[in-house]
């Protein structure tokens, strides 16, 4: 029987520390499984020998290689410090349906904002700020080579357009957030 991609595919996870995708019979790396979360694939993690559900340390180990790879990290430090904080605490056990349930409504609200504005928005508006950015700069050197001191008079107007379409955007970021 063919699995569809919806079905949860078993990892199982040798003593040597290699992981065993069964539904591609292939072994896989964590940046693999990461790739696949990514797609929308469902997936556990057995212990190959035990047949214990390790999913959770594996997800785990996963984020602690995605933080220390560099660059921008997800989790703040400050928040890190809280988690841990946490542990052993009364409340820990209302941690995990805490998070579950901010994760889901901040999955619901990027996807309300993806519809609204498109997938492309913060790369339009950056590029369109590259192009106000260079058009300033050329029209700053154009005024400094042959042009007096004082500004033009009508530059104003794409800066006028950019704060109306800057307040469209806020108005409905802020409809959405209602």
């Amino acid at each position: 029987m063919t699995k569809s991609p919806t079905d949860k595919v078993t990892i199982k996870k040798y003593a040597n520390r290699r992981l065993y995708d069964t539904e591609s019979s292939s072994y896989v790396t964590l940046d693999r499984l990461a790739q696949m979360i990514r797609e929308g694939r469902d997936f556990e993690v057995v212990d190959a020998k035990t047949g214990d559900d390790i999913t959770h340390q594996v997800l785990t180990q996963i984020i602690v290689e995605e933080e220390a790879r560099g660059g921008a990290t997800l989790l703040p430090v400050n928040f890190l410090r809280q988690i841990i904080g946490l542990y052993g605490n009364s409340m820990q056990g209302l941690v995990p349906q805490y998070l579950e349930s901010a994760m889901a409504g901040f999955q619901k609200n990027q996807t309300a904002f993806h519809e609204a504005f498109g997938a492309n928005i913060f790369t339009d508006l950056a590029k369109r700020n590259m192009a106000m950015f260079e058009q300033f700069t050329a029209r700053s050197a154009d005024t400094r080579q042959d042009a007096p001191a004082s500004p033009e008079p009508g530059n104003g107007g794409e800066v006028d357009a950019l704060r109306a379409e800057l307040e469209a955007l806020k108005a409905k970021v802020d409809k959405l957030g209602r």
